[in-house]
């Protein structure tokens, strides 16, 4: 399945989606707007709403009349997790969500609720999320989930099943392999676990390929320019397919015919950049047991039984 293309999207009026981490410029900024150029009420999710409104003004200047909302939430905090979640509630049924914030590789930094930042914003957070927002899904008729991986979850030792608050050596880029191993291990567990109680929602998964967004520079730096955090943001983008092109597995996955489960990527060579198709993941990914380990010790450390 090569050859995806962006008029491919369907017409997506009428549709609600909602997307984590839309800082301008990014995967998240890139898939909102081509989803409100064709139409959709999209939902810009992000820690700050002076970069939701920036975010904002530049999808308005490139598809002037587009459908917005915006919801702040901080995906590292539960709290604020659980507020955005009544925050969200007036939007009504929710046609897609796409899980796509995310940080790679900061220092060690532990959250309010005890756990690891790259944990708390890549798998405990959205996790947390998709089970709240889930009556908003099923009263879609047909929702789907897209949650963004990396090809980094090939890199992980194994799945972060132990106890997340739990004093453990840190080593930032084992750790952000083990979040997108998370991703994964999150989907295929939702997708089965839907299916199995009957309800309209699918999961998928994408990744980007090796995209040029400033996700490695704010990770090593805080931030995504000035000094050596511009050197290492302009050596990325040098070196990788644009951000805007990272979208597009996302936005197969959000809008293609395909079913729950499916994980697409990019099909050039080593699948680092390339239009969309279907790919495969690690074995482990696709692991039953391990899927169902993660699942329970998801649903203990933020505190919500679902689906």
């Amino acid at each position: 399945m090569t050859g995806w293309r962006l008029d491919d999207i369907p017409d997506q009026t009428g549709r609600t989606i909602a997307v984590t981490g839309t800082t301008e410029g990014g995967l998240g900024h890139y898939t909102a707007l081509e989803l409100a150029r064709r139409g959709a009420r999209v939902v810009l999710a992000g820690r700050s709403a002076d970069k939701l409104d920036a975010t904002e003004a530049a999808i308005l200047a490139e598809a002037p009349g587009s459908t917005l909302e915006k919801l702040v939430v901080d995906l590292s905090d539960l709290s604020s997790v659980r507020a955005a979640a009544v925050a969200a509630a007036p939007l009504g049924a929710i046609d897609v969500l796409v899980n796509n914030a995310g940080i790679m590789a900061p220092p060690l930094r532990r959250t309010p609720d005890g756990l690891e930042s790259q944990m708390a914003t890549n798998h405990f957070g959205p996790f947390l999320l998709t089970g709240l927002l889930l009556p908003q899904l099923v009263a879609s008729g047909d929702a789907r989930v897209v949650t963004v991986s990396s090809q980094m979850h090939r890199m992980a030792r194994q799945a972060p099943t132990w106890d997340p608050r739990a004093e453990r050596p840190y080593r930032r880029w084992p750790v952000y392999a083990e979040t997108k191993l998370a991703n994964l291990l999150f989907t295929f567990e939702l997708d089965r676990r839907a299916r199995q109680a009957g309800l309209p929602v699918r999961a998928l998964a994408a990744h980007p390929g090796f995209s040029g967004t400033h996700l490695a520079a704010n990770g090593q730096f805080g931030r995504g320019s000035g000094g050596v955090a511009s050197i290492l943001d302009a050596a990325v983008k040098a070196v990788s397919q644009s951000a805007h092109a990272g979208a597009w597995p996302t936005l197969m996955a959000a809008t293609d015919d395909l079913p729950g489960e499916t994980y697409v990527g990019p099909s050039g060579l080593g699948q680092l950049s390339g239009t969309p198709q279907v790919v495969t993941p690690r074995a482990l990914a696709r692991n039953p047991e391990v899927q169902r380990r993660l699942w329970e010790l998801s649903e203990e450390t933020v505190g919500l039984r679902w689906p």
